[in-house]
């Protein structure tokens, strides 16, 4: 989508509750479900004279917030730097830099240029068909101008040689050619994004974050390097690839002086002088051996690698990346002769084939308090738009977040204050929570069935049934953005609804998918960017990763938007992908909540997990039982619908108990798992928290598996399984039959309503009629 305009998809519902309809949040929510859902996400516009007095303590309110750099969020925009690090460390390996060259004033996009070759049968078809000019077309270049054999030039010199390593072809010493065309090549920055997540950032700015990532690097001059010891340490002899920024030098060539720029390589050039440097032995190695001779410690050091010896020393190559030595002779397969230039052993250039690590967010190093951070983002989106922040259309802010986010060649950095604690920073609306006096109007805030510490304790909630505080669940979390900071696709945890309130400031812009299309949205981004997916298999999951809304929508997947401004509300419904970013400065609360409706997709949200393996947040079937226990606490929607959830567990639970029986498994004990902390009652094979029953051995106390996963538990014998249960299979009815006679009153109520009403309506419906 790189070029392309972003075309924003269509609105998603909005809602303005009446003051009556606004008195009962989730009776209103279960009222527009029918239409929302449809969309995934909606927004609720509260009445006019709805506004809570901001409570947090701006004095005490200070936070550690996320660094962002938006082409590392967008998933095809990381595939292309991963491959570019990767193709930039092989040309390091090689002695070189990469630069990546400009056609028709466009960077070259050598990941596509790779994929696309690939898929017309690889560069030897692509030549021999005379396929140049179709992917010059693929690559959406313009016909004519002779572009295919660029590309073809270009492939050869900077692509294939990569290719054929990744291959494991053995190459002989390379060098990419210096290309001598019309647009200057730049070199290439790596973004080595895992290896940067281990390091903590240094400090910035205020606000200077936008970088170029191709940009000419200024060479060190020699008055540079005189200045900084650092730099002088660091002087490298012998041709070699830029590291840190730094320009490797070749012995005899000398220091580049300001102003004075060298050729990479010319073509063509026939020099004796040259000629004679690169048949010269590796200098660097040399060097060093010659200069430690004297030290007895050292000269032990120098032994082969493979076969622990230091004879031959003529023969023994000392790597420029590691200092490990390596026999000519030992190596596979055998060198006949000293490689000329830099050389690298085969675990560094083994380095070059490593997949990409878990991809995650760096914390930054500045704390902040609302207001300095608050500076900090109104100076930054002044200076990047050049007017005042308010002045700046959301519609422009929209298009410039998406091209951001899908260049490889602009980096821009923003922060995100993001999954604060409400319970250690206080809320953003009024509690009673006695640390301070409430006004009149504090306390009917503080009651509000809309603000988001009530919500999910309401009496037609199920999490007031879950013992504790869940953090980002039951307890509210706080955001504070900047613009372009971004929120990831993701659904929530237990596939809950999620209600989200902007307190103040800039808009909030979102974009949400229907249920319907929760698994087409994992297909397309799993289709369109494999290569993540195939390391990291719950990518979705860590809420780092986002896609164009525009290529969704391509590829069939419905995409709505809205701008969420101060004062509304956005409800996400179970299983609804959505994502967004934000206009500018804003504070923003949400929190999860769960209804009677949610039950069905908490269940199919468990066994989703089972089969990925991914750890519950809490255990559906306690949840389940705990309302079930006392059903005369449950109103009776609530009821009825726990009954349906409860006799489908009970049933699946009589079949699992039935195969343990029927594999001679008798013995058994109670278990109390509400007592035990979650990481103790964890199936060892799917990771799912047991609850009402599971499979343990008595030689292997530590460990215990779900009835799912009997057969991973160990290979004891038979006798030394044992069965732990929380009920019994008739305590379990019994719980099942007191939920029916509640769940029957609403039933029996519900058909009386039912009645009335049809009466009531066919009384009008008669009375219009005549």
């Amino acid at each position: 989508m790189e070029g392309e305009e972003f075309v924003p998809p269509p609105e998603c519902p909005v809602f303005e509750p009446s003051w009556e309809e606004f008195q009962d949040p989730l009776g209103y929510i279960a009222k527009i479900r029918p239409i929302a859902e449809k969309s995934g996400i909606c927004k609720i516009r509260p009445p006019p004279d709805w506004q809570p007095p901001f409570s947090v303590e701006l004095d005490s309110f200070h936070f550690t917030p996320r660094i962002q750099r938006l082409n590392e969020l967008e998933a095809e925009t990381r595939v292309k730097l991963n491959y570019l690090d990767r193709i930039a460390r092989f040309w390091e390996i090689q002695g070189s830099s990469l630069k990546i060259p400009h056609i028709e004033r466009r960077i070259l996009d050598l990941f596509s240029l790779s994929k696309i070759v690939t898929d017309e049968g690889g560069f030897e078809m692509v030549c021999k068909e005379r396929r140049w000019a179709r992917v010059a077309q693929r690559l959406g270049y313009p016909p004519g101008k002779n572009i295919g054999s660029l590309l073809r030039s270009h492939y050869e010199r900077i692509v294939y040689p990569f290719e054929m390593f990744q291959s494991g072809a053995s190459l002989p010493h390379c060098k990419p050619k210096h290309y001598d065309g019309e647009d200057v090549d730049k070199e290439y920055k790596p973004h080595s994004i895992p290896l940067r997540q281990s390091v903590q950032p240094s400090k910035m700015s205020s606000y200077g974050r936008r970088a170029n990532r191709c940009q000419p690097d200024p060479e060190p001059t020699e008055e540079d390097i005189e200045k900084n010891p650092e730099l002088k340490k660091l002087q490298i002899y012998g041709a070699g690839p830029k590291m840190m920024g730094l320009g490797l030098v070749a012995r005899d060539k000398g220091i580049r002086k300001k102003g004075k720029c060298q050729p990479e390589e010319e073509d063509g050039k026939d020099n004796d002088e040259e000629e004679d440097d690169r048949n010269r032995p590796c200098t660097k190695m040399t060097m060093r051996l010659r200069r430690n001779l004297n030290n007895p410690q050292c000269v032990d050091s120098f032994v082969c690698r493979m076969c622990g010896r230091g004879d031959d020393d003529e023969k023994l190559l000392l790597c420029d990346g590691c200092d490990d030595n390596y026999h000519t002779f030992c190596l596979l397969p055998p060198l006949t002769d000293p490689p000329k230039g830099n050389w690298r052993c085969p675990k560094c250039v083994a380095e070059c084939k490593k997949p990409a690590e878990a991809f995650g967010f760096e914390q930054a190093t500045r704390e902040y308090t609302l207001q300095s951070f608050g500076e900090m983002a109104d100076a930054f989106k002044a200076d990047y738009f050049n007017m005042p922040v308010h002045m700046v259309p959301t519609e422009l802010v929209e298009r410039e977040f998406w091209r951001l986010v899908s260049s490889i060649e602009e980096d821009v950095t923003v922060e995100y204050g993001a999954d604060i604690h409400s319970k250690e920073f206080g809320s953003g609306f009024p509690m009673n929570n006695g640390k301070r006096k409430l006004t009149k109007e504090e306390e009917e805030y503080a009651r509000c069935g809309w603000n988001l510490n009530v919500m999910p304790v309401l009496e037609q909630s199920l999490l007031c049934h879950i013992n504790g505080d869940i953090s980002g669940m039951k307890v509210p979390w706080l955001y504070v953005g900047m613009v372009f900071s971004a929120f990831c696709w993701h659904i929530e945890d237990h596939w809950s609804y999620s209600i989200n309130y902007l307190h103040w400031g800039e808009p909030k812009t979102w974009y949400g998918v229907p249920s319907v299309a929760a698994e087409r949205l994992e297909e397309v981004m799993k289709k369109l960017t494999p290569e993540l997916f195939e390391f990291q298999p719950d990518l979705l999951h860590q809420l780092v990763t986002i896609m164009n809304p525009n290529i969704l929508m391509a590829h069939g997947v419905p995409v709505v938007r809205t701008n969420q401004c101060a004062g509304e509300f956005v409800i996400t419904f179970p299983r609804a992908y959505h994502s967004g970013f934000n206009q500018g400065y804003n504070f923003a609360e949400a929190v999860n909540f769960c209804t009677a409706d949610w039950l069905p997709a908490g269940r199919s949200c468990i066994e989703h997990y089972r089969r990925l393996r991914r750890y519950c947040v809490f255990s559906h079937e306690e949840l389940t039982c705990k309302m079930a226990a006392s059903p005369e606490k449950l109103d009776l929607n609530l009821a009825a619908a726990t009954h349906r959830e409860m006799f489908i567990i009970v049933q699946e639970e009589r079949k699992l108990r039935k195969g343990l029986m029927e594999r001679g498994i008798t013995e058994a004990e109670r278990e109390a798992f509400e007592l035990l902390p979650d990481d103790e009652r964890q199936c060892d094979k799917c990771k799912t928290t047991c609850f009402l029953s599971a499979l343990a051995c008595s030689n292997c106390p530590e460990r215990l598996v779900c009835l799912y996963h009997t057969q991973d538990l160990c290979n004891c014998p038979t006798e030394k399984l044992y069965l732990r249960y929380r009920y019994t299979l008739d305590e379990l009815l019994a719980m099942l039959h007191r939920l029916k006679v509640r769940s029957e009153s609403f039933d029996s109520w519900a058909n009386r309503v039912k009645e009335a009403l049809e009466q009531e309506e066919g009384n009008k419906i008669g009375g219009k009629a005549s």
